[in-house]
């Protein structure tokens, strides 16, 4: 038996989908990138795994987004998973300081990585280079095989109905 989701109606799918997505959490990280199109960074939740051999993740970058389209020039890109004491970092990337200044990356304790793509301090790190790209309604899905991975987090910040949220732990 299909069970069918109830309660929705046509007209108001998008903002009852916007509404139930808001209830899930997610790990907050940066993506940046660096290469003949530029270096730019921005905040992200939405990242996840693909597969460990190889090992590969995606990230979704709206498609009209400055990210996006350095990304897919660059050919390489890192996500860096955020601990919870970087709220303020994950702010800056998602562009909340634009009006004060002109760099995002100013004042943010970075390193270079190995693919020459920016790696934010005391967050995990995953190097990648592009493997594909697929446009999927606003966003673009970007697969990045995992070339080097660096740092180690314990407290992940989560984001939850538009606010960041301290890690809870594992339960006893």
């Amino acid at each position: 038996m299909t069970e069918q989701l109830k309660g929705v109606e046509a007209p108001d799918h998008r903002g009852r989908f916007i509404t139930a997505m808001r209830s899930v959490a997610g790990t907050v990280a940066v993506v940046t990138t660096n290469g003949p199109a530029g270096k730019h960074g921005a905040t992200v939740s939405a990242f996840c795994s693909v597969s460990a051999d190889p090992p590969s993740l995606l990230v979704c970058l709206h498609s009209q987004s400055r990210i996006a389209e350095l990304v897919r020039q660059n050919k390489n890109f890192s996500v860096n998973v955020l601990p919870q004491s970087l709220d303020h970092v994950a702010d800056r990337f998602a562009g909340k300081d634009d009006a004060k200044i002109s760099d995002r990356f100013d004042g943010i304790d970075c390193f270079d990585g190995t693919n020459n793509c920016p790696g934010i301090n005391r967050s995990i790190t995953f190097e990648c280079d592009l493997a594909s790209d697929m446009l999927s309604g606003s966003h673009w899905v970007i697969v990045g095989n995992v070339s080097h991975i660096c740092g180690q987090i314990d407290k992940p910040l989560t984001y939850l109905n538009g606010a960041y949220y301290p890690w809870i732990g594992y339960p006893d």
